[in-house]
């Protein structure tokens, strides 16, 4: 059976960025596999401009996230001289206004599984979240951790069932696996495609959720 390493993401502010200009910078509500990636590679020490090591890592990991507490966004306001605007080329000289997202009060738990033609080990992922390189950050390095990223090892068939058996059905799950009873499923723009400029590709994300039982008090138990 399949080990899934098991990490949680909380901190006072999280910012998992999506499509954006220089004059408005969005947060994904939960995190993006970009963002993730950066994580994990500050923690194994792959540098920015090792685009070979960026893309083994990338090709040799699955993603499944589950929330344990949703946050909420709140805006950063800054000024910045010649930036790119969602409509128009930066102008010399002009000075824009840009607003930056933040998720406050989030935290998610994180199911990372090994892909059979994986160049990285699951040990490795592990010893590195634990002693990591870099500082990992969540989605910005303004962003810091407050809790420990590593809680264990989960064998499981999936990443999403890792997460169940540690942390129970209920709540939002976002699994990378394709799931056999055709859930709702979103296409996000977030895997890095590294090279001299930024671009991305698209991925689907398909999503399980599962309310917690209501029971009602006014009935006998």
């Amino acid at each position: 059976m399949p080990n899934f390493l098991i990490l949680k993401l909380k901190g006072p502010m999280q910012a998992w960025g999506t499509h954006t200009y220089e004059d408005f910078r969005p947060s994904n509500l939960f995190p993006t596999r970009s963002g993730l990636l950066g994580l994990l590679a500050a923690c194994l020490g792959i540098e920015r401009k090792d685009h070979v090591g960026l893309d083994e890592l990338a090709q040799s990991i699955e993603l499944t996230v589950k929330v344990d507490q949703g946050g909420v966004k709140l805006p950063d306001y800054h000024t910045i001289m010649e930036a790119r605007r969602a409509n128009r080329k930066p102008k010399e000289g002009e000075t824009v206004q840009t607003r930056r997202e933040y998720l406050f009060d989030a935290s998610f738990y994180l199911a990372i599984g090994i892909r059979p033609s994986s160049t990285i080990s699951l040990d490795a992922i592990a010893g590195a979240v634990q002693q990591p390189v870099y500082t990992p950050s969540l989605g910005r390095r303004s962003c810091p951790l407050s809790d420990p990223l590593f809680v264990s090892k989960q064998e499981a068939e999936t990443g999403k069932e890792a997460l169940e058996l540690l942390f129970g059905s209920t709540g939002v799950v976002y699994a990378e696996e394709k799931p056999m009873d055709g859930k709702q499923c979103l296409m996000l723009r977030d895997v890095p495609m590294h090279g001299t400029t930024r671009l991305f590709g698209t991925r689907m994300v398909y999503i399980h959720a599962k309310k917690k039982e209501v029971r009602d008090v006014s009935q006998p138990s």
